[in-house]
Parts: structure tokens; sequence; C-alpha cells
């Protein structure tokens, strides 16, 4: 198996190599060939694993590929982890890049167009971005893959460089520079912790292998390290950790690059928002529940941190009229889910949600797209309205998809959604009520916020202009078939699931267990004990609040934003104006991004100036520098005035010296 494990990670690798550097010679067809075979032999290669894994009893494969380096009995290494949790990661990351570049083809097609003329980075662009989508793809599954925290890193840092170079694609726009060096920044900051949490196990576990430092933890549960006073090791290394996670996964503060990153292509912002780099932080705490059980501290502040993320965010998608980032503010809420289920230690229903939202989320967006493609590019909801007619197969899979991300009974994000609800309504642990709070109220504002897109965008008048409208139509079957193979798992995938990774706790199944709970936390256990199949489960939602708030958030928004204003078309303005206050703080994103650019990014140029004006230029320039040749200079001119030429001026010298002279031996 380890061949094929190697197969499935470096084929798009492969790909990635082929079209980025022989990008020019293959063409357009051979790179998206090379790159989509690539994925393609990944894609079937981790459903076939997968599929092993849920009929033929797989054994977990836990070696190493490759010893980097030996030192002081440490070992760093290449090397492969792949259980259950693995094999769902990979079947469900490949599976959506393969769907993201099959789009490509059809939303880059014209891609020419984005770049000035003649510019030297428009050149072969098409082909690089290609390359650019299969890198991120082989990033995340080396990261995914491993089986100890330097693989882990080198993943890490690998989807954030990709990710860099994606969101600055189109790099003559400086929004699309700002965008990209802001999500390399935040997650820098993140990444620091990350590293920090790397190193704290690297000292006191002495390995890097998860199952050597998995096996020692419950040893080093009580040690505490001398830090504000004596913290808990575990507490110190799950915060770290979780720190990393919390800018890769965009929870507040570091969520701020994450609606930023809408600038780079539509297919980039599926494949970032829905299966790759966001969820990275979300796998992470899952692979690392061992640790996680052992702090309750660390529990706390996850399971305050997600929900926190997932009710605030999702009010600021509430006034976006962008429809990317109308659907960027839903990741970072439904993230904020994952990241409370996570710390109320439901990390199935967390991982559950994952995959779920990896199929809606990919497709909501790549529906935006065909929809920005129709368009000519325009992304403001306000200039829409009444695509229904001329798009119908985008109508129905972008309709499958707000159904399924608002949590609609049946379909995928209600089985997962309603299972991380009931479980954080089972956890004792410090800010569980407030968490429950949140993420219940937070159904009502996904409804809002997903159908207030909606029905401005597919119903009511035609807003666009007159040339737009003459041209609507469906996009071509490249960018139509992606939609519905995404469409298909966002309504079916939560009933097959549900029950074998929630309620038969398949992740615990086996010699194995990639999660580990405590029983004092198995907040899922609750939904076990009640379990009696997928149609009651949907039956005994009918009466809870969560789906009456779900339910009464889609019909005010087709009210609203359907019946009224069809006789208003002004209605979604004069809510907005009606809002006053609120709504200019929800505008203006809670005021995070006036204070990073005005003090975090204000102050270090503040900072970097004043080293500049007061060290490089006053001490280095003038003082060390220029000083030192001034010195010389002003030395150079005083032995000058010596050196007259005259004879008897060297004559009086030489006595005055001489005399000096037998001054000092005649006093000593």
């Amino acid at each position: 198996m380890e061949n094929v494990y190697l197969t499935i990670v470096l084929a798009p690798l492969v790909g990635a190599i082929v079209a980025g550097f022989f990008g020019g010679r293959i063409g357009r067809v051979g790179a998206h060939s090379v790159t989509i075979a690539g994925v393609g032999l990944s894609t079937l290669l981790s459903l076939w694993v997968l599929g092993r894994f849920i009929w033929a009893d797989e054994p977990v494969f836990d070696g190493a590929v490759y010893t980097w380096l030996v030192s002081d009995g440490m070992r760093f290494e290449v090397g492969f982890l792949v259980d259950k949790l693995t094999a769902m990661m990979m079947a469900t990351v490949t599976f959506v890049s393969l769907m993201v570049h099959i789009y490509t083809i059809g939303y880059m097609a014209d891609d020419a167009h984005n770049w000035p003329e003649g510019a030297l980075t428009g050149r072969n662009s098409y082909q690089r971005f290609f390359s650019y989508i299969s890198l991120f793809t082989f990033s995340m599954l080396m990261l995914v893959m491993a089986n100890n925290f330097m693989q882990l890193f080198f993943g890490w840092e690998a989807v954030g460089l990709v990710s860099y170079l994606l969101i600055g694609f189109w790099s003559t726009r400086d929004s699309a520079t700002f965008a990209g060096l802001k999500a390399f920044l935040v997650n820098r900051v993140g990444d620091f912790g990350f590293l920090l949490g790397i190193a704290a196990v690297a000292m006191y576990f002495g390995t890097l292998d998860y199952a050597e430092v998995f096996a020692a933890a419950p040893g080093l549960a009580g040690t505490e390290v001398a830090l504000f006073g004596g913290v808990s090791l575990m507490t110190l290394v799950c915060v770290l950790l979780f720190i990393g996670a919390m800018g890769k996964s965009a929870q507040v503060p570091f969520h701020v690059w994450l609606p930023d990153s809408m600038e780079g292509p539509t297919p980039i912002s599926a494949l970032i928002h829905a299966a790759t780099m966001v969820t990275a932080g979300i796998f992470m705490v899952a692979r690392m529940s061992p640790l996680y059980e052992l702090s309750e501290v660390a529990l706390s502040f996850v399971l305050i941190v997600g929900a926190t993320t997932a009710f605030f965010m999702g009010l600021v998608g509430l006034v976006q009229n962008d429809i990317k980032r109308v659907v960027a503010y839903s990741t970072l809420s439904q993230l904020g889910y994952m990241v409370t289920a996570l710390g109320a230690s439901a990390y199935a229903a967390g991982v559950f949600h994952l995959m779920t939202h990896a199929f809606f989320k990919a497709l909501l967006f790549l529906a935006a797209g065909s929809v920005i493609i129709a368009v000519h590019h325009n992304q403001d909801i306000r200039q829409m309205g009444g695509i229904r007619k001329y798009m119908p197969i985008t109508w129905l899979t972008a309709l499958i998809g707000s159904l399924a991300l608002i949590g609609f009974p049946g379909f995928s994000g209600f089985f997962s959604k309603d299972a991380i609800i009931a479980a954080v309504n089972q956890t004792e642990l410090f800010g569980g009520g407030y968490a429950a709070l949140l993420l219940t109220l937070g159904v009502l504002v996904t409804a809002l916020y997903s159908f207030r897109m909606y029905f401005l965008v597919f119903h009511g008048k035609p807003r666009m202009d007159d040339h737009t409208r003459e041209h609507l139509h469906e996009t071509p079957k490249v960018v139509t078939i992606p939609l519905v193979m995404l469409a298909i798992p966002s309504v079916f995938i939560g009933w097959f699931a549900i029950e074998p990774m929630l309620i038969n706790d398949w992740f615990a199944s086996g010699d194995w267990s990639p999660i580990m709970v405590a029983p004092e936390h198995d907040t899922l256990a609750h939904l076990r004990e009640h379990w009696h199949g997928q149609g009651a489960f949907v039956m005994h939602a009918l009466g809870t609040p969560t789906l009456m708030l779900a339910l009464g958030g889609l019909v005010f928004a087709a009210l609203v934003w359907w019946a009224i204003a069809a006789r208003k078309p002004d209605i979604d303005a004069k809510l907005l104006a009606l809002g006053g206050p609120l709504t200019r703080l929800l505008q203006n994103k809670y005021g995070f991004d006036d204070f990073n650019q005005r003090f975090l990014a204000g102050g270090a140029r503040l900072l970097g100036q004043t080293f500049w004006n007061r060290g490089d230029q006053t001490l280095i320039d003038d003082g060390m520098v220029n000083g030192s040749a001034r010195s010389v200079g002003r030395m150079a001119g005083v032995l000058r005035l010596l050196q007259t030429g005259y004879l008897y001026h060297y004559a009086i010298a030489m006595i005055v010296g001489l005399v000096g002279l037998m001054t000092i031996f005649v006093t000593l």
C-alpha cells in the first residue's frame, strides 16, 4: 500500500511540475490535461483507499518514507499515517479539487482579458494557475497524510505559500497583491504560535512522531511549565497549536484575511474555503485529540473562540453585497461551528461537518462563479436578479447548496450541523452555555444571509444593464458538470455518513483510534443513546428551536427579498439604513481591519520609519559611515596645517619635541 499512498500524494505534484515548468511548450490543453490526470488519479485511489477502510477493514499504515535527519536521537522524517480520518480527508480533498480543476477550464478560458496588454505576468497565466492549484492539492495531501509534526509543518506552510500565490494571482491589481500579502502575514502570526507548540512537543516529548507523542502524553499530563507562574504543559502545547489553527482556519481575531482572499479567481476561492487550507486547522485539532483531551482549559478556549466566530462573522454576511464575500463570511461562520464542536470534544461531529461543508461550500462558490461569468464578472448582487430563468442548472444547484448550508432537513448540512448543536448542548465545560446559545442563534443568521443572496441573485426582476441581460445564458458544461457532481453529495452524503461516523463511532473502532475522547467529555453519547435512524432524527428535529429558527429565517428572507422586493426594489437598502449604527458596525467588520491597519500595520511602519530615520540615517549613515569620513577629514585638516614646507617650522617642532621627551625622562 505504500506505493499507492506515494502515488496519491505525488501525482498532483508531477502535474504541477509539468504544467509549471513546461506550460509554455505543452500549451493550455496540455497543462489542464496533465494536472487533471494527476488529481484524477489521486481521487480514484483515495476513494479506493476509503472504500478499503469502510468495507475491507484496511489496516492502519504508519511508517517513514524517507529519513531526512537524525539529531541527538530525534528523527526528522517524511512519513505517512493513513487511518480512517486520513482516508476521509484524502477522499474529500481530492474529489473537491478534481471538480475545481475541471471547472477552472471554463472559468479561466478568457483569463487573458484580466491582464494589462503586454504584461509579462499574464503570459501562460492559464498554465501557471493549473500548476498552482495542483501544487495546492499536493500540499494539503502532505499535511493530512503526515505521521509527524515536521511533515505536518511542511504541509502547513506549503498550503500557506501556495494560497499567497493564488490569492494574489492577478498580481497587476493592487487589491489582489494586498490581499495575498495580508493572508500571508496574518497566517505567519498564527504559525509563530504553531511553531512554538511544535518546539514544546520536541522539547518535552523528545520526539515528533504522532504515535510516540500520543503514547507519552498521559504520563506528562501533570507536568507544569515555569511560565506565568506555572502553566500545564498540555494546556500550553494545545493553546499554541490552536493559535496556528486560528490563523489557518480564520478564527477571530485572525479571520481578517479570509474575506479578502476573494480577490483571487473563483476556483481558488472554492478550493481554499471548502476542502483545503481553512480545514487544515480543523483536521489538526481533531488529529491532536489525545492531547486536547488532557486540558479542559484548552478545550474551553477552543469552544469560546469557535462560537464567537460562528455567530459574529455570520452577522457580517448580512450586509455584504459582493456575492463571493457573502459566501466567504458563511465559511467563517461554518468554520466556527466546526471549531466549537472540537472544543466540546465532539471531534467526529466537527470533521463530519468539515466533510459535508466541503461539498456544499465548493458548490456555492462555483455556482457564484458561474453567475459571475454570465454577468460579465460583475459580483454585486444588487445588480443581478431574475437569473433563474436564464441559468436553470446554476439556479438549482445554488438552491441545493443554500439549503444544505442552512441545515434544511434531509440535506447534508442538516445532519452535521444539528449533531454539532446537540453535542455542544451536552458539554459541561466552561463556556458551554455561551457556545450553545450562539450556535443556535447562528442558525437564524445563516438562513438570512444565505437566502438574501439567493433571492437577490436568482429571483425578482433583472437589475443588470440591457447588454448583460441580452447575453445571459447558462454556462458551458465544463462549468455546470462540477456543479451537478458537487450537488449530489450535498444532498445525500449526510444520510449515509452520520450513522457510521457519529453513532457507530467509526473513528474509534479497530486497534488504532484516530480520535480519542475521554469518557467524561463524550458529548455525542447522548445522540447515540437516543438514535433511532436518520428518519427519526429528521422527525425529531422538526420541533426543535434550531429548525424553527432556520425555517423562520428562510421564510423571512423569502418575504422580504422575494415577495416585498418585487413591489419595492429598494427594500434591501431601506433595511440596511434602518439598522443604523449596527449596520455601520457590521459593514466596518467590527473595526478589526481598521485596527490592524492603523495600529498594527501603522505601528510597524512607524517603528520601521523610526529605525530608518534614527538608526539607519542618523546613527549609521550620518554617525558611523559619514561621521568617520568627516572625522578623518577634520584630522587631516589639522595635520595639514603642520605641513607648511618651511624648514624653521620643522626645526622648532623638533626642538619642542626633544624638550618634551627630555622632560618626561627626567621626571621619571
